[in-house]
């Protein structure tokens, strides 16, 4: 188990410490699902989903967007490609459609 795992482990609560695996806590009798108690120091929806927001804003700025040439040579790669992928099977399939008429001519 490297490094990484350990600290993973110990921050949920799985590991000790000393690295030795920490006793399980059962799950309460009853079987159905327990719900947290609300927290006094947590922040409101709006704030949270603010949050979000800005978070989301400040990773979008990290992203390294394509330039405009790069861009269209992308897509007249992927355009000129489709064509003759089309124009291939077009083929292929009006030649199997003339050998199969050919084959089964009475």
């Amino acid at each position: 188990m490297n490094r990484q795992t350990k600290r993973m482990l110990q921050r949920q609560g799985q590991l000790g410490a000393d690295g030795q695996p920490m006793a399980r806590s059962r799950p309460p009798a009853s079987g159905g699902p327990t719900r947290r108690p609300p927290d006094a120091d947590r922040a409101s929806l709006g704030r949270r989903i603010v949050q979000f927001l800005r978070e989301v804003r400040v990773e979008l700025s990290k992203v390294l967007w394509p330039k405009r040439p790069e861009v269209v040579n992308y897509s007249t790669v992927v355009l000129t490609t489709l064509v003759i992928l089309a124009l291939l099977i077009f083929g292929l399939n009006f030649l199997f459609a003339r050998g199969v008429q050919f084959l089964f001519k009475s």
